[in-house]
């Protein structure tokens, strides 16, 4: 069974800043959301778990697993997109001026870099070599694995697994330290 997992709240969720890749820890509620997410998910199966190694993310899973003797194993292709020159900026959703917002509004338009920012074309290379190379060898093992991360990566894992097209690629949507289930086989 595949898993994943969206790190707890920061600072920077609560003041609506675009994070990407700045490494933000946890704030005093994400880690109280992990808190309860342990609690929540203490019964749920897992041999391994995969993470982020941006700090928020290893830190949720850390606290979502502590006692659980399940290995926490960091991987880069799991980092959150890069969002470049844009990381840092506040409503980025909201401001239409702000080129990077066509991620957001109309990724199916998105196909070169704005200011540094990642392309979902090298995000979904990333992250579709992890599954390719890690996840599907322990699908096929019937292991349980919990992957930790990030919105917008976590988003283009559930892309794949569920063959959405790119422009309902933020549909989905992930809460902050909500267990989704996603695939019990490797298509």
């Amino acid at each position: 069974m595949l898993y994943i997992m969206r790190h707890g709240r920061t600072d920077w969720n609560d003041m609506h800043k675009l994070q990407g890749r700045t490494d933000i820890p946890l704030n005093s509620c994400g880690r109280e959301m992990a808190e309860k997410a342990a609690e929540e998910y203490k019964d749920v199966p897992l041999d391994i778990c995969f993470c982020s190694p941006l700090i928020r993310a290893k830190e949720t899973a850390e606290i979502v697993l502590k006692g659980r003797n399940i290995p926490i194993i960091t991987d880069d292709r799991l980092k959150e997109m890069c969002f470049g020159e844009f990381e840092g900026v506040e409503n980025y959703f909201s401001d239409t001026s702000l080129p990077v917002n066509v991620i957001f509004k109309h990724p199916e338009e998105y196909r070169e870099s704005v200011g540094g920012a990642e392309t979902f074309e090298e995000l979904f290379s990333r992250t579709g070599e992890f599954l390719d190379e890690v996840i599907k060898p322990l699908m096929e093992q019937k292991k349980n694995v919990l992957i930790v991360g990030h919105g917008a990566m976590n988003l283009s894992i559930i892309g794949r697994i569920n063959d959405l097209p790119i422009k309902d690629f933020w549909t989905p949507g992930i809460e902050n330290c909500k267990m989704i289930k996603l695939s019990e086989t490797w298509k």
